[in-house]
């Protein structure tokens, strides 16, 4: 049977030591502050954003909102985003996504300052994450590191294999994975024969957002599985891409959803933050 990596114990852990920081930084006179963009009335997006008030809440960190109706136009977005990049007392700038289809997201994350852009998909942050230079990491990769870094799960030389390959988390994960020297294989809605190459996995990463997909005869005895889809299914329920019963009887650690890697997400998003905040100061 697996080991559960509790993604909700170790945010915990992560958030009572930003809290600290966050103290601290308020003793010399600096609030840490995120602003949040929300256009449209997404209704799963209107939870998150719920969700990392509560956070910042928790933590000390300072929360302001910018809800616009899914008629605002592109140009719109962009001077908001301008208005905050030029706003002092803004540290972390944060654009909710999915955003309304005339809206150019990239065009918006890029027009977010580097050193402010805390969901870490700007370009540069992007490029840095890269090249292996320091960077605002894509929240929920970083938060799976994390997990990795709080498990003392060995990644060098390990063959990983990735389900998914969106902007927001199968992307920087290839990159993050590379950085700590795992072999890495993508697997996408194209890939042909997925269990053949799941099976000799390692580690498995899935962010495909299929419940269920993963299968007990798709993984190897031993091997690591993280889940980090978050799928509702018709009675209400929330399950992950992993048919998690039938695949922890394998694996020797594996992520539980809800509990997993959501709660990581925020946590490093909090830690962005905190970050960003004293790059600002110097």
């Amino acid at each position: 049977m697996s080991e559960l990596i509790d993604g909700k114990e170790l945010a915990k852990k992560i958030r009572k030591d930003l809290k600290k920081e966050v103290a601290i930084l308020k003793e010399s006179g600096v609030n840490p502050k995120l602003a949040v963009i929300m256009v449209g009335n997404d209704p799963g997006s209107t939870v998150y954003v719920r969700n990392k008030s509560k956070a910042c809440e928790k933590t000390g960190i300072e929360f302001e909102e910018f809800l616009f109706e899914e008629n605002t136009s592109e140009e719109e977005l962009l001077q908001v985003i301008e208005k905050l990049n030029n706003d002092s007392t803004i540290n972390g700038i944060l654009l909710q996504s999915p955003v309304p289809k005339h809206i150019d997201i990239n065009k918006a994350f890029r027009a977010i300052l580097p050193e402010k852009d805390v969901d870490g998909f700007n370009p540069v942050n992007v490029g840095n994450l890269t090249i292996g230079e320091d960077a605002f990491i894509s929240c929920t990769p970083y938060g799976v590191i994390k997990m990795f870094e709080e498990y003392n799960i060995e990644l060098e030389g390990k063959n990983a294999v990735i389900l998914g390959r969106s902007n927001i988390v199968g992307k920087p994960m290839i990159q993050c994975m590379l950085n700590k020297n795992a072999t890495v294989t993508v697997c996408h809605s194209r890939t042909q024969n997925i269990g053949e190459i799941t099976q000799k996995a390692d580690v498995i990463i899935s962010a495909i957002g299929k419940p269920k997909f993963l299968k007990e005869d798709m993984v190897k005895a031993g091997s690591v599985v993280i889940d980090v889809g978050i799928n509702r299914l018709e009675d209400g329920s929330i399950v992950g891409d992993v048919d998690f019963e039938a695949v922890s009887k394998k694996t020797s650690y594996i992520t539980p959803v809800p509990g997993g890697v959501g709660p990581m997400t925020i946590a490093m998003l909090l830690n962005n933050v905190v970050k960003a905040t004293k790059i600002q100061m110097k």
